[in-house]
Formats: C-alpha cells, sequence, structure tokens
C-alpha cells in the first residue's frame, strides 16, 4: 500500500533529505505545484510568473509511517510563521502550504497546525496554509535528488538555511 504527501517549505533541495532519510519512504521527488502554469521550469517558478510553490512529492508506505509522522517532521523543516518564503529563500514560490489529497489528511494537518499554535514554540502566529492538492510537476533531473549529487552546495545551502534560522530566532 502506498500514499503520498505534498510540501512545501522554501527551496525543495532542502525538504527532500528530512524525508527521504525516514523508514517506509519509497521516494522525494522535487517539484513545482500551486500555479496556473502547465509544466512549468524552475526559471519560470524563480521569476514568480506561474504561481507555482517548490515543492516534495513523498510517496510513502503508510504501514510503516504515517501521514502524522509527515507532518510532524515538515514542521521541523519550515518556519511556519514566515508566510513570504522561508529563510534565506524570499517569495511567494518558497511559501510553506501542506497540500492535502484528502479529508483524513486535511484534518491531520489542520489538528497538528492547532497543536503547534497552543504549544508555544512560537511567538508569532502559524501562517503555513493548509490547501488542496493541485497538479504536482516534478522539477528537472537535476534538481533531483541534489543533496546526494551536489553535497558541497546541498550543504551551504543547508547552512544558509540554519543561520538564518538561528539569527531570526535571536532577533
Amino acid at each position: 500500500m502506498r500514499d503520498t504527501a505534498i510540501f512545501a517549505g522554501g527551496c525543495f533541495w532542502c525538504m527532500v533529505s528530512p524525508f527521504d532519510e525516514q523508514p517506509g519512504i519509497e521516494k522525494v521527488v522535487s517539484g513545482y505545484t500551486g500555479g496556473h502554469t502547465v509544466n512549468p521550469t524552475y526559471e519560470e517558478v524563480l521569476a514568480k510568473t506561474t504561481g507555482h510553490t517548490e515543492a516534495v512529492e513523498i510517496t510513502f508506505d503508510p504501514t510503516i509511517i504515517s501521514y502524522e509522522e509527515l507532518v510532524e517532521i515538515y514542521w521541523n523543516q519550515t518556519d511556519p510563521t514566515d508566510a513570504m518564503g522561508q529563510f534565506q529563500d524570499r517569495g511567494d514560490n518558497y511559501r510553506p502550504v501542506i497540500f492535502v489529497r484528502d479529508e483524513n489528511q486535511r484534518k491531520v494537518a489542520e489538528k497538528s497546525k492547532q497543536q503547534l499554535s497552543e504549544s508555544g514554540k512560537y511567538k508569532k502566529p502559524i501562517v503555513t496554509v493548509i490547501e488542496a492538492v493541485q497538479p504536482f510537476y516534478p522539477a528537472e533531473e537535476y534538481h533531483q535528488e541534489f543533496y546526494q549529487k551536489n553535497p558541497e552546495k546541498y550543504a551551504q545551502e543547508k547552512k544558509e538555511r540554519l543561520d538564518y534560522q538561528q539569527d531570526k530566532e535571536r532577533n
């Protein structure tokens, strides 16, 4: 049995590894969703003309890892208080979104978001949106498994993300 989850949380390069390394994950695909253009390119999404956001589509075995667990991993990869990008990645094409494919996923995501809001972990409100799944377009091949293909560039991106997050927490 397989299921899918789609999450947007900034640059998809940094969103793959935390999921890819979990038991029960069959594959994680970087791509684009939430926009109005069919088969957008990276350059088009980067230019902010398509309405798409960078996202990851996760295929998983729910008997090994639950959707609830995936949502928890997601929260730990994003800044859910920042609607206009994630960390050093700024703009609507990097907005945080949980894309749900059915009512069960919506209930899980909304419950988890409510629990996070009530946890006191963040001083600002949780602004991550929950939207219905829209067509998902895989990114170009050179974006797939970026953290494995380009470990130096990935390490730099990840460090910039962590540095940004730490600076933001201090302010």
